[in-house]
């Protein structure tokens, strides 16, 4: 049997954190090191180091860290545990019996899986054999095949208060764990109730193939229209995409963004693998985010209504902040990609697609909108609307491009609107600077951490132990002598004390340390905050000579505090124990 410490360090060496991690963002050599985008929060400059020597990586904008394991726990909204058979199935490597991979959460986790599958192929099996055919009859007239319904796994849940809750009782599952993956519902005078009844479902896959959750929409005008699993141990709506396990296979850079399960499906089903849907609410920073792993080009084909076209300006900026190239397409004749297909055909959407806006040209004829342009009054609100969008674009050669198309949309000189534009943008960079000198002085008085809180008074104490806890990372053979120099009673910060004693108990006990041992017992925050000081430091010589130093100052404060305590008279003493006594 393979020991842990071991197994992980020849997990990590299997599985190089810049291979890994290139898998889901675009990485720049930087000498022995590489830097990205950091794919956990948006930003426009790469601010992501990944450091080969010591196989981690650091964001110095949001502060995300830690190794490889760390990272797919991150990105793939996983466990430890989960994160480690990911790894080890992507290597090839084999668990070894003692792995923590038997955690609970790991259990409740597995099991919702199971229920869900279950659940799936109950659905499924009453839409294709069950005595009520409304479902069948719903995508047949939608024009489905069967070989799509069979793909999806799209289901029927029968109009039944616990024909599902039965189901998975009979196949050993309990009430809590059936609420637990949002399948029943608890009644008020006990047991549950089936969540899902008389609609056609919608299994949602994540990109390894689990079922995490359903949609499911009536079949008559009762409301909610759609109702979708909420939030649990494996969901998350806004972290996750319908469809997204086909479209990652499909070969191509580009991604179409539908509004909704059918335009999907539908659209699917016409031979585009590449397209996915939100789960029933406007797309989130962390779905563009998603979506930038595996495209470099969105086309935002959301219905042609009021609330669509909205929808799709939200999506825009969403996208520009994660880099992917946005594109709109404007559908004549249909509300929504499905109908289209539906009237006009496969051949027909390509061409749409292809043909489709780019993001800044469909935001400049939205100002349009509820204007008369044969008016002046119309062409000066025009050009307000338009400098607006004109001064957001990046691109000085793009821009020129636009200012040229709208000088002439608004009649006026090509280089009077380019000077207005150039003095939008140097109001707007003044701007940008007097917020900036604002928030330094706002944030020189008062910083708030929630990972280190005691960091805030005891600043010089804490560098001193941050310092530390460097030094023993990067000489951690000598762990026995450091920990002797500079004692974990010393340190006076609570959560800098929680990181070097773990280190140091870490060290003691296992041959090959590395951060993964730390990852079961700390969160991702504090992960992120714990390479972040290894990250940092790098920069400065921390050698033994400023470790006996920092140790010093530890120690000084410890004497300091003891001494403050002996000091007191017995006189005041009493006094102490008086006034407490009175609150």
């Amino acid at each position: 049997m393979v020991r842990n410490d071991e197994f992980l360090y020849q997990l990590r060496n299997a599985n190089p954190i810049d291979a890994v991690m290139g898998a889901y963002v675009s990485l720049v050599r930087r000498g022995r090191n590489y830097v990205c985008s950091c794919p956990f929060h948006s930003e426009k400059t790469p601010s992501c180091t990944i450091f080969t020597d010591t196989q981690s990586f650091y964001c110095f904008g949001c502060g995300a860290g830690g190794d490889v394991i760390t990272f797919i726990m991150k990105i793939e909204n996983l466990d430890f545990s989960e994160a480690v058979k990911l790894l080890a199935q992507r290597c090839g490597m084999e668990l070894p019996q003692n792995s923590s991979a038997d955690s609970m959460l790991a259990k409740r986790k597995t099991r919702i899986y199971e229920m869900n599958r279950l659940a799936a192929n109950f659905f499924y099996t009453n839409l294709i054999k069950g005595s009520d055919k409304s479902g069948l009859k719903y995508f047949a007239d939608r024009k489905l095949s069967p070989q799509t319904v069979k793909k999806y796994g799209l289901g029927y849940a029968p109009d039944s208060w616990d024909a599902l809750t039965r189901h998975l009782k009979s196949n050993g599952y309990s009430d809590d764990e059936i609420v637990d993956a949002w399948l029943g519902g608890r009644r008020k005078g006990g047991g549950v109730y089936d969540m899902f009844r008389k609609r056609v479902m919608f299994p949602i896959v994540d990109l390894r193939g689990n079922i995490i959750g359903f949609g499911g929409r009536v079949l008559d005008n009762s409301q909610p229209k759609y109702l979708n699993t909420a939030k649990t141990p494996v969901f998350d709506k806004g972290q996750n995409l319908f469809s997204m396990n086909f479209a990652k296979k499909a070969e191509t850079k580009r991604i179409i963004l539908a509004e909704g399960y059918m335009d999907v499906i539908a659209v699917n089903q016409a031979g585009f693998e590449n397209v996915v849907a939100t789960l029933g609410t406007a797309i989130t920073p962390d779905q563009a985010r998603l979506i930038s792993h595996y495209a470099e080009e969105v086309v935002i084909a959301y219905d042609s209504d009021g609330a669509g076209q909205k929808a799709a300006q939200k999506a825009i900026n969403h996208f520009a902040d994660v880099g992917v190239r946005t594109r709109i397409i404007r559908m004549e004749g249909a509300k929504d990609p499905d109908e289209f297909i539906k009237k006009f055909g496969a051949e027909r959407f390509r061409m749409l697609l292809d043909s489709s806006d780019d993001a800044v040209g469909f935001m400049l004829d939205k100002c349009e909108d509820g204007l008369d342009l044969s008016s002046e009054q119309g062409r000066v609100e025009l050009l307000k609307r338009t400098s607006k969008v004109l001064a957001e674009i990046e691109s000085p050669l793009e821009r020129e491009v636009y200012i040229s198309r709208t000088s002439k949309k608004c009649d006026i000189p090509v280089q009077v609107l380019k000077t207005h534009i150039d003095d939008m943008l140097r109001k707007s960079k003044r701007f940008e600077k007097k917020q900036e000198w604002r928030n330094i002085k706002a944030n020189t008085t008062y910083i708030k951490d929630d990972i280190n809180p005691d960091a805030q008074k005891f600043k010089k104490e804490a560098r001193a132990e941050e310092n530390i806890i460097y030094y023993l990372l990067r000489h951690s053979e000598d762990w026995e002598k450091i920990s002797s120099e500079a004692p974990p009673e010393i340190f006076v910060t609570e959560f800098n004390r929680r990181v070097y004693t773990a280190l140091l108990s870490r060290m003691k006990d296992y041959e090959k340390f590395t951060l993964s041992l730390l990852a079961d017992e700390f969160s991702s925050a504090e992960m992120g905050r714990i390479s972040g000081i290894n990250a940092r430091n790098r920069e400065f010589d921390v050698n033994s000579a400023v470790f006996s130093d920092c140790a010093a100052v530890l120690k000084k404060n410890t004497a300091s505090a003891v001494s403050d305590g002996n000091n007191i008279t017995d006189d005041e003493l009493l006094g102490l124990f008086r006034s407490k006594s009175k609150k």
